[in-house]
């Protein structure tokens, strides 16, 4: 009798481990961007954050590409979303501007990372739901890693216009929360996963690729606080559209 066909293979080729060694990384910046911002190193903490960020984008799309995702990546990649997205950009802001206001500061954080916990596991439910109805263009509230962009839009504007913080910490700590609450809510946000671009558009959206990627690495903080207003303005459109439909 020949072995049962469902056995799991003994070996792995190495670039079928690509996309799990690519949320290994996401991780590790992420805890190196706590390290950072607890060291006072507020600029590669944030960029250690952008960088978790890519490799969050890339490594599940890698992983099909490949066709090596598995339960063991899909969890592992939600635990890395909650370090990255979840942890980091809280404690990073905390470290920034909050830690020497009262302990309400300290509440904002924990409100923030309850929130996105809670983000991420809407989420894994809803997209292991094989009944799921939902609008297949939209996402259910701000996802984390958006959410994570735009808690830290405060630090982008100091880092843009000014040395110091622009704004007074207790604004942060409630856009902190308001952040939060972003994530957890019921607003639709546009999905950029499944959104669809036309044979004869796809030169123009390859060029604005290269124009936002250009300003992103020329001027990184202003290209930050623009994509953060853009995304912004997609949410309100997004809300505005499914209430017209």
């Amino acid at each position: 009798m020949s072995d049962a066909p469902n056995k799991p293979p003994n070996e792995f080729a190495l670039i079928q481990l690509l996309p799990n060694m690519m949320t290994i990384a996401a991780i590790c910046a992420g805890l190196s961007a706590i390290r950072e911002g607890f060291r006072e190193e507020f600029v590669t903490a944030v960029q250690l954050i952008l960088a978790a960020a890519v490799l969050d984008g890339l490594d599940g799309r890698m992983a099909r590409l490949l066709g090596s995702d598995s339960k063991f990546g899909s969890e592992l990649d939600s635990l890395a979303d909650f370090l990255n997205f979840g942890v980091a950009p809280g404690l990073i802001v905390y470290f920034w501007v909050l830690q020497d206001l009262p302990s309400a500061a300290w509440l904002a954080v924990l409100v923030y990372a309850v929130c996105g916990v809670m983000r991420l596991a809407r989420f894994n439910v809803s997209d292991k739901a094989k009944d799921s109805k939902a609008d297949a263009a939209y996402f259910v509230g701000v996802p984390a890693p958006a959410g994570a962009l735009l808690v830290m839009l405060p630090m982008y504007l100091s880092f843009a216009f000014s040395d110091a913080p622009i704004l007074p910490g207790p604004l942060i700590a409630v856009y902190m929360v308001g952040v939060g609450f972003l994530m957890i809510s019921r607003i639709p946000t546009w999905s950029f996963k499944k959104s669809k671009i036309s044979r004869r558009n796809v030169k123009y959206f390859l060029v604005g690729f290269a124009v936002v990627a250009a300003a992103v690495l020329i001027h990184p903080w202003i290209s930050l606080v623009a994509l953060c207003v853009a995304y912004i303005g997609t949410v309100i459109w997004a809300l505005l559209d499914q209430r017209r439909r």
